[in-house]
């Protein structure tokens, strides 16, 4: 076993009054700055072989034009630069979500998937003229799933009476319905999607309104539909679950609920180029991934997180 320095920040509360060392490479400077992040320290957490950031967009306009849109893309967000930050954070799998820049192109999406290889899935946006062809093309390029983004009208591409007819053109394939909306939208569809034939994947921690977070019914109802097996979702966008700011206490409330219902019906994403983080500046990715540490305490439930329910969910091997 190699020699491990271990220094005043050398150790890392793990719950429950467990310590363990940390390896001091784990808690270096990366080489080489991150684009659309802060920081540039490595989490102190070590990723477990094979985790899986399950959130991340790719934009990649030099060789993908974007779409008009009211929202503005970030800069520096395309594979090159993605690389970096798994080479920050310890990440080797990744789930690639078209965004919303791109409407319903999916070929920056698909064309890092094949760059990455076998360690790379993703989620594309669709509506419900796409042809069969073209589900039978990306479901062979590695797409798992289809987004809603609905929680900002101004920018969104897809229209919530769009959810149902997609959902029933792949209900006989391996694929799930993603939704990115606020709270009092996953209320306002509750009987669409208790009715859906796919699974189901909440971002962001399902946004439920604050303050009232686990006490809004959104978050009632997401957790029955975990209970059910019927749902999944994404510990990713603390920034955007919280008002106080880092560590976003508001967001580890939501996170820490959910852990302790049903483990096994989540997974992590970084959420990078953060597109939609307040602020002038990016959040600290190496922090956002070192949030797991309270969210979900002891290494077998974060294994699960970042290895064991990506695989079954997204079909990585």
């Amino acid at each position: 076993m190699p020699e491990m320095t271990i220094g005043r920040r050398g150790f890392l509360n793990i719950g429950v009054g467990a310590l363990i060392a940390l390896p001091a490479e784990s808690r270096a400077a990366s080489d080489e700055t991150v684009p659309n992040s802060s920081g540039t320290e490595r989490p102190k957490l070590k990723a477990p072989a094979n985790a899986a950031d399950c959130h991340m967009h790719i934009y990649d306009p030099a060789r993908f034009a974007l779409v008009p849109s009211p929202r503005v893309a970030p800069a520096n967000a395309a594979l090159p630069q993605y690389r970096l930050l798994q080479k920050r954070i310890g990440t080797t799998r990744v789930v690639i979500v078209t965004p919303r820049n791109y409407a319903t192109q999916n070929e920056a999406t698909v064309t890092a998937i094949r760059e990455i290889g076998p360690n790379a899935r993703g989620v594309a946006v669709l509506h419900p003229d796409v042809t069969d062809a073209e589900l039978n093309r990306l479901d062979a390029a590695g797409i798992r799933g289809i987004r809603f983004s609905l929680g900002d009208p101004a920018s969104a591409v897809v229209t919530a009476d769009m959810i149902e007819p997609l959902a029933k053109r792949i209900a006989s394939r391996n694929w799930h319905i993603q939704f990115n909306m606020s709270g009092d939208q996953v209320v306002a569809l509750s009987d669409v999607l208790r009715r859906l034939p796919v699974q189901l994947v909440f971002d962001h921690l399902g946004s439920p309104p604050l303050p009232a977070g686990v006490s809004h019914p959104s978050h009632q109802l997401i957790r029955r539909l975990l209970d059910a097996n019927r749902a999944w979702v994404k510990l990713s966008g603390a920034y955007l679950n919280s008002r106080i700011g880092p560590p976003y206490p508001e967001a580890t409330a939501i996170a820490q609920d959910f852990v302790r219902a049903t483990p096994e019906r989540l997974v992590w994403g970084s959420d990078w180029p953060h597109p939609t983080s307040p602020g002038p500046e990016k959040p600290d990715d190496a922090m956002l991934f070192d949030l797991l540490v309270d969210w979900a305490p002891g290494d077998a439930t974060r294994h699960k997180i970042l290895v064991e329910n990506p695989e079954r969910l997204y079909g990585f091997s």
